[in-house]
């Protein structure tokens, strides 16, 4: 009978421990997804949590600030502007050089800039900007509306700058995609000194006697691929201008490919100020549809905005320019290279190129520009000169400064 009770009351013990522990080791795991769910939820910084109304008309400005100086302090975090909210946004800069690596800025919502003088203050080159960031992301499938109208129309209440709606400046690592960018007041999206540049599946448009109202911008960077995105504003996508002032750039290593251009003014352009230095090197534009574009491909190296530009030898060098599969309709002239008579464009190369003119138009028109035809080209490009220009003039120790 002992023996019996011994052995009972073993037992006893024994499933009592086992449940204990089992309980223990459930809760154990309770508690680690509790805390890892925290941990993953505390990297998200909506807008909302600090004070954003998202109805169009409060300002949503401190609410931004305040998140994103959140997120700035922890590496891969995330800020969050949702959808189904209209965030009203004065002029603002998402800055570093402080902030934590791999920050995501998900845009699923709307953001539209002020439209009362007030808010701009004596004028500021660009609305919306990330600088100095280390592996910045903006994706999602939300809006920039500029608002520009008031701009276009030019007020004289508003400052005579118009800025560019969303630039990246000095930055590494940069990606843009899913996004719209609308209406803006002068340039859609720019980049300027940035490195290893990503940009597909976006979008841009304003209504086509909007002035100034670029499609993308590049200014002094590399390593750069635009891709898949429509864009309907415009000069289309344009390198530079570089060279402003007697200044030095570097653009090198760009690839726009797959992207359709509607009722632009020009399609995929180079263009320089005399008197500059550096280059625009290994460049390829491919797969490039064009639709009712008044210059689809253009260099220009005498550009002068306004006023008068007096005629200097120094140039940026511009080289290694190479068109593929570009086809659609233009309504002025399909071709212009205009190029530095002491530093002339060479290496330029077209290929599987067919434009069609919608209107009547010109020519193609090429001055010092140096280059190959891969295929036969539509219209016919009998102004491009073979091989390379001659050795006299500048020498290429400017190209090879960058």
């Amino acid at each position: 009978m002992k023996t019996m009770n011994i052995n009972t009351i073993t037992l006893i013990i024994t499933t009592a421990f086992l449940v204990l522990f089992s309980c223990l080791e459930r809760c154990s795991a309770t508690r680690g997804h509790s805390w890892r769910k925290l941990k993953a939820t505390s990297s998200t910084f909506n807008v909302l949590d600090f004070g954003a109304k998202g109805d169009g008309h409060s300002d949503d400005t401190k609410a931004f600030e305040d998140a994103w100086a959140a997120a700035c302090k922890m590496e891969a975090s995330t800020m969050v502007v949702p959808s189904g909210s209209v965030f009203l946004v004065k002029p603002i800069s998402f800055s570093g050089p402080n902030c934590e690596p791999n920050i995501v800025f998900q845009l699923d919502g709307k953001i539209i800039a002020p439209t009362s003088p007030s808010a701009w203050g004596s004028g500021t080159l660009q609305w919306l900007e990330f600088t100095k960031l280390n592996k910045i992301t903006i994706k999602g499938k939300g809006v920039i509306d500029g608002q520009g109208s008031v701009w276009w129309n030019d007020s004289e209440k508003l400052p005579k700058t118009k800025p560019t709606a969303l630039r990246f400046y000095g930055s590494d690592g940069v990606s843009v995609s899913g996004i719209t960018i609308q209406n803006s007041q002068q340039t859609h999206l720019k980049f300027d000194s940035c490195t290893n540049v990503q940009v597909f599946d976006i979008t841009t448009s304003s209504p086509g006697d909007s002035p100034n109202t670029d499609g993308i911008h590049l200014q002094n960077s590399q390593d750069v691929v635009i891709s898949g995105s429509t864009l309907s504003c415009g000069h289309g996508i344009s390198i530079g201008s570089l060279g402003k002032e007697n200044t030095k750039a570097c653009v090198s290593n760009v690839t726009v490919r797959d992207v359709t251009l509607q009722n632009t003014l020009t399609g995929v352009r180079i263009k320089t100020w005399q008197g500059g230095s550096g280059s625009v090197q290994n460049i390829m534009f491919s797969n490039i549809q064009v639709s009712d574009v008044k210059t689809p491909i253009m260099i220009d190296q005498f550009y002068c905005d306004g006023g008068k530009c007096r005629n200097v030898t120094s140039a940026v060098a511009v080289s290694s320019i190479h068109y593929t599969n570009v086809h659609g309709t233009y309504t002025k002239e399909p071709i212009y290279f205009a190029c530095s008579d002491s530093l002339p464009c060479k290496g330029i190369t077209l290929d599987t190129i067919k434009l069609e003119s919608s209107q009547n138009s010109n020519v193609p028109f090429c001055w010092k520009a140096y280059g190959e035809l891969k295929t036969e080209i539509v219209p016919p490009v009998d102004c491009l000169q073979r091989g390379n220009p001659s050795s006299g003039g500048i020498t290429s120790n400017k190209e090879s400064s960058c």
